[in-house]
């Protein structure tokens, strides 16, 4: 196998996404678009890959970080200009070089792989990557001879009739020759209306100077769709998100309704998993085994152990243990470990906190900063009091303690092992182990006080 290199080209501004954001870093199923083309360049055994960078330089460089090398193109002069940034990089390198767009996230490793055995099978110095488009208005067409070698490439505009009919067409995926792609680039003219330099010209220069021109044609258009604007990002959207949902499936995931199941790139969902409609699962997040996710649930960068059911409930940054059942309409916010045999019920909230197996918030408390042990039971309306105004502080609840309806543990505050808190108690002092604590006011009642109020 020769060397391979690979060449993604993203400095274009991108102005038809109408967008502040660099139109490569835009988002397709929770991953930018850059990002999904280099983990497919990346699997191709690849020896060095070269990003093709200008507005936006820096923004792109810190998303792609060091799976890449770096070319800067001050100005944008056309696709063949752009390409010519990688020369300090790869000139006089024998082997195959793969040039792609940054933005046409939904291509497949395969395809790219299947383009290069072609090109180095054939003894190409040029490859193209085409598709068949039933209605190839606006696209250059591939022109093949007899033996099926590609004539030449040219574009809607100024094809004749006879070309026009042509459905096979450029998909502004290239292999080329390393070492002849950078002689001939030298050669590319800008005299065109637009004064640019294309790479489609390479193509036309080599087979000018007698040099095999080979096409591979895919079977799936979709994959080869340059994202330009909005439109054409939530069609690569929905084309990910059903390419995700299929391959989850197949893995033996239920999704009731796909097309209203929402799961990103790298997510992780063991078998026999059901997912519900109204779904949002986001990238980072692992799911075990005989899971319930939802109806209308959102989970993002969680880790979730087997056998848990979450329903009409929201969880970020968090660990979440087997056998758990959470919501309806409960919040898991960042950095909160749930452990195994927890009941976490509707109306509740819990932040930054440990709590452990076997323990139960049933409804309407907010636990926040605190650890909590195991076999705990937090009744209904019950808070820990962590915010002074100022500062956070820690409420630690010990194993098997009891926290009555509607208290208030004001931290920072310890609740030691067996304790119990009566119901409507505001706690504001260590209570010791299995110790019942009792903080409220004696009732008073006020014979005949209603009349004095005035409330009519």
């Amino acid at each position: 196998m020769s060397n391979r290199f690979a060449i993604i080209l993203a400095a274009g501004q991108g102005t038809r996404m109408k967008s502040k954001l660099y139109k490569v870093l835009h988002t397709v199923c929770g991953k930018s678009m850059v990002q999904h083309v280099l983990d497919q360049v990346s699997s191709l055994d690849v020896q060095e890959i070269v990003t093709v960078v200008g507005h936006g330089a820096e923004q792109v460089q810190s998303e792609v970080g060091r799976k890449s090398q770096f070319a800067l193109q001050t100005e944008q002069l056309g696709t063949a200009h752009a390409v010519m940034q990688a020369e300090e990089i790869l000139q006089g390198k024998p082997g195959t070089t793969f040039v792609i767009c940054g933005d046409t996230p939904l291509i497949k490793v395969e395809t790219m792989e299947a383009l290069i055995k072609q090109h180095e099978e054939q003894g190409a110095k040029a490859s193209i990557l085409t598709a068949y488009l039933e209605d190839p208005t606006g696209y250059g067409r591939i022109i093949r001879n007899e033996q099926g070698l590609v004539e030449k490439i040219v574009e809607h505009k100024d094809a004749t009739e006879e070309e026009r009919k042509v459905t096979e067409i450029n998909t502004g995926t290239y292999c080329f020759d390393n070492q002849a792609l950078f002689a001939t680039l030298k050669k590319v003219s800008n005299d065109n209306v637009q004064g640019e330099y294309y790479l489609p010209d390479v193509i036309e220069i080599l087979k000018s100077e007698g040099e095999i021109v080979t096409a591979y044609q895919t079977d799936d258009f979709e994959e080869t769709l340059g994202v330009n604007d909005r439109i054409a990002l939530s069609q690569a959207e929905k084309t990910m998100r059903k390419r995700i949902n299929l391959e989850h499936m197949r893995n033996g995931v239920t999704l009731i309704d796909p097309e209203q199941t929402y799961i990103e790139s790298d997510v992780t969902i063991g078998q026999d998993t059901i997912i519900y409609p109204g779904t949002i699962i986001k990238s980072g997040t692992k799911i075990g085994q005989e899971c319930i996710i939802g109806p209308h649930t959102e989970i993002s960068h969680c880790e979730i152990g087997n056998a848990t059911t979450i329903r009409q409930s929201v969880a970020h940054d968090s660990a979440i243990g087997s056998n758990v059942n959470i919501g309806p309409f409960a919040h898991i916010r960042p950095q909160s470990q749930i452990g195994d045999d927890v009941k976490v019920g509707n109306f509740v909230e819990i932040k930054k906190s440990v709590f452990g197996t076997g323990s139960k918030a049933s409804h309407l408390s907010y636990i926040g900063d605190a650890e909590v042990g195991s076999n705990v039971n937090i009744g209904c309306g019950s808070i820990t009091v962590n915010y002074d105004g100022k500062n956070k502080f820690l409420t630690k609840i010990g194993d098997d303690v009891f926290i009555g309806c509607n208290s208030n543990l004001v931290a920072p505050v310890t609740i030691e092992d067996g304790a119990y808190v009566a119901a409507g108690s505001t706690i504001t002092k260590d209570v010791p182990k299995e110790a019942l604590s009792i903080a409220r006011a004696r009732q008073v009642n006020k014979d005949n006080y209603v009349s004095k109020l005035n409330l009519k």
